[in-house]
């Protein structure tokens, strides 16, 4: 038996080919499926069952584009209700892969619809050797049973049960391959490692140490991360089955002025995707800025209206076509052209920009001391908690589309992240809501306190 993770950062998500000799499975498949096809490719192995552990909150899964290229069987859970054509699998559910055996273990608690697949590699002898448990399991912590509105309680009662009774049964030696690791916002504390033991998360993980089952229910109901607006919509577009990627627009460039007239129309949205401190020099008004070289997928599906047409501003064409594979992976599926030339091209044609000023740590500073000056740190609660510029409000940047009305627009403001991506986000979605003195303080809380300003 052979085991290839593959990782994609941002989303923080892992996928897996399992192999055997001739034919192999994958696990939880992103939706840019060429990686599979290349791993399997090089392996030398025909993909034939793709299996699904839940249905995914944060990203749209692969499974319908696997299964059209290679005509692969998807194996999913049977409480998902799934709409695809599928094998339904649940307790007690078994297959075979040539010498590798999948048994199958109903583990809702993340979501109403989790399992796990036990695997046991026969060819080396009859104990189960790793777990593929999705969300249910990570590295240093368990998946956060509070997506679905009203449910958060029983959720995380049933979780408790199924860690401690279908998983914690499984010897100390299974090894650990779970969906996500950390900077996934599916839990809260995951570990950096990207697979385990059973034993170590058995010793060391602290959520499968609370034996006592109001307490851990507790611990998962309190105080977690807020889930972005996407979780909802992607769990609903996998069940349904996501719409193939080879059914979708073609993005095509665009001169100047079709670009303008199609931005002006009420189902149309611009995005620009390059470095934040370009479009803080120039930019179209009114268009959101995402840093590709930021968590971009998540904050995309999290910000951007998914009824709406999109229209890219990057650098080059290669970017483009990053940027829409990224926008897929969060449901985002109609990105229909992007500006041909990037803002170059559209100043060379005599259309209008605006700017948001960038401001370094000392002038941060000097700004806080000489004016009256409204503050706004776009980091979440937990990151403003660790530490901040005295006076800040904590508005998330997402959260700015609908509490911009917390602020003066006759007042200026400067926002303030991290490191600079996540304001320049917020400091788009304010100039869309008609402020005009607004500044992106480049470099952040960090290089805030590397000034020595603390």
């Amino acid at each position: 038996m052979f085991i290839q993770q593959l990782f994609i950062p941002g989303i923080a998500h892992s996928s897996y080919l399992i192999g055997a000799s001739k034919t192999c499975a994958i696990v939880d498949p992103a939706r840019d499926v060429g990686r599979y096809l290349d791993a399997a490719k090089d392996l030398g192995l025909e993909i034939t069952h793709v299996l699904e552990t839940h249905l995914h909150a944060d990203f749209v899964s692969g499974h319908m584009d696997l299964a059209d290229i290679t005509g692969a069987g998807i194996y999913a859970p049977a409480s998902g209700n799934c709409e695809f054509e599928h094998i339904p699998v649940a307790d007690g559910t078994r297959f075979e892969i040539e010498d590798i055996l999948f048994e199958v273990r109903d583990t809702p608690g993340h979501t109403p619809d989790g399992v796990t697949y036990v695997v046991t590699d026969r060819s080396r002898g009859d104990d189960p050797v790793a777990i593929f448990p999705g969300d249910t399991l990570f590295v240093g912590d368990v998946g956060r049973p509070d997506l679905f509105p009203g449910r958060a309680r029983d959720l995380a009662g049933i979780l408790h049960e199924n860690l401690h009774e279908k998983i914690l049964s499984l010897p100390d030696s299974c090894m650990v391959f779970p969906s996500h690791g950390a900077g996934s916002l599916c839990g809260r504390a995951m570990g950096a490692m990207r697979f385990s033991t059973l034993g170590y998360e058995r010793k060391y993980n602290q959520a499968l140490t609370i034996a006592d089952r109001e307490e851990f229910i507790r611990s998962l109901t309190e105080d977690m991360p807020p889930a972005p607006d996407h979780f909802s919509r992607c769990s609903e577009i996998n069940r349904q089955g996501p719409p193939l990627t080879r059914t979708l627009p073609e993005i095509r460039p665009m001169a100047p002025e079709e670009f303008r007239v199609r931005a002006e129309q009420d189902d149309t949205i611009v995005l620009t995707v390059g470095d934040y401190t370009a479009f803080g020099g120039q930019h179209i008004p009114g268009s959101y800025h995402i840093d590709i070289a930021s968590n971009f997928s998540t904050f995309a599906g999290w910000t951007l209206p998914p009824d709406r047409d999109i229209l890219l501003v990057a650098d080059n064409p290669a970017q483009c076509r990053d940027a829409v594979t990224m926008l897929r992976r969060v449901g985002l599926d109609r990105t229909v052209g992007y500006l041909e030339g990037g803002t170059h091209a559209w100043v060379m044609a005599g259309c209008a920009t605006d700017y948001i000023p960038l401001i370094s740590p000392v002038q941060t500073r000097a700004m806080l001391e000489q004016e009256a000056v409204q503050v706004v740190d776009v980091r979440s609660p937990a990151e403003y908690m660790e530490g901040h510029v005295e006076g800040a409000i904590n508005i998330p940047a997402p959260d700015l589309r609908t509490r911009f009305t917390d602020l003066d627009p006759d007042q200026p403001v400067i926002v303030m992240c991290r490191t600079g991506h996540r304001s320049s986000l917020a400091c788009s979605i304010l100039k869309q809501k008609g402020f005009t003195r607004v500044y992106n303080a480049a470099g952040g809380i960090t290089g805030h306190y590397a000034a020595g300003y603390v």
